[in-house]
């Protein structure tokens, strides 16, 4: 493979992108690191579907349990951990593969990270402010007038990132997706890549996928982490940690406050929402070649795709994008 290459292997949630990923590894000279946001929070292992010590045994991964759910982690972060574990990856010989569903850090890799202003304490104050009286919808349509490309991957309901493109918007007066978009490729640690896509050509088996996953994680014990997350006093809602999905959904649960069938379908819901902002983002990636989740061959395919860009070869796009 080219040297300085890498693997990117991205998809929604529920697509079986750590199967294929660990298939891979253990085929070819590859070390796997994880690119997800919620994974490096150590004691959160049900809700993010970490993968189990029986397969980190077989395929361990770089920058999972990094630290505990009262720090923040950040695009920045995460673009520094990586190129440590790009760099000590290489020193090995072997290639990374880069594996998750969180695509704002997939484009940190490839286009570097934008030059954004420091957070404001003041004007976050002035935003939460106004979120409490009008709500966080209110501040969404606010974004989508001045950034709309942003606010189309942004829920109405994510607090933390409603308020970052709106105090970035309103520091520099450029949206934050142009902001983005004009990172320079020289801080990008990358160069060549071949990037798969796992995903299933049916939108609504990945619903169905979720949805089994899901029940998976509450029979494995999901509540009760959430329950023993809760109990230690010095979390909640406003730590990025407890705004990933499925633990922001069971939240108000594990506090009393909302049934637990209703805490679930929330869940639910929010992780197809989830899923339908990463295949958003990834329609918008170039030079993706798809993988068909559902497709028996799969494995083969992402084996032929591997192989081409070892040999340097140019790797044959898959199926249509869903």
């Amino acid at each position: 493979m080219t040297p300085g290459a890498a693997l990117l292997l991205m998809g929604p949630t529920g697509a079986g992108k750590t199967d294929l990923a660990i298939g891979l590894a253990e085929r070819f000279p590859l070390e796997i690191v994880s690119v997800d946001a919620a994974m490096v929070y150590r004691g959160m292992d049900i809700g993010t579907a970490k993968p189990s010590q029986e397969l980190l045994a077989r395929a361990p991964h770089h920058l999972i349990d990094l630290i505990d759910p009262i720090e923040s982690y950040s695009a920045a972060r995460f673009l520094a951990d990586a190129e440590v574990a790009t760099k000590a990856i290489r020193a090995r010989g072997h290639t990374p593969l880069f594996v998750g569903g969180t695509m704002l850090y997939f484009r940190t890799l490839q286009r570097g990270l934008a030059r954004l202003p420091d957070a404001d304490p003041e004007l976050r104050a002035r935003l939460d402010a106004r979120a409490a009286r009008e709500g966080w919808p209110a501040l969404h349509a606010q974004l989508a007038e001045v950034d709309p490309q942003a606010a189309s991957r942004i829920h109405p309901h994510d607090a933390q990132r409603i308020q970052r493109a709106l105090e970035v918007y309103e520091l520099t007066g450029t949206p934050l997706s142009a902001l983005h978009s004009a990172a320079p490729e020289a801080e990008a640690p990358l160069r060549h890549w071949l990037k798969l896509a796992l995903a299933p050509a049916d939108r609504n088996v990945l619903h169905q996928r979720i949805a089994r996953r899901f029940d998976q994680m509450l029979e494995g014990g999901l509540i009760d982490e959430v329950h023993r997350l809760h109990a230690r006093g010095d979390l909640d809602l406003h730590k990025s940690s407890i705004r990933a999905v499925g633990y922001r959904q069971l939240w108000p649960h594990v506090r009393g406050d909302v049934p637990r069938s209703a805490a679930v379908q929330a869940a639910i819901v929010a992780t197809r929402q989830l899923a339908k902002r990463q295949l958003t983002w990834l329609r918008a990636e170039s030079g993706v070649s798809w993988l068909d989740s559902e497709d028996r061959g799969r494995y083969t395919r992402a084996l032929e795709q591997v192989t081409s860009a070892v040999a340097g070869g140019n790797p044959v796009t898959g199926y249509a994008v869903p």
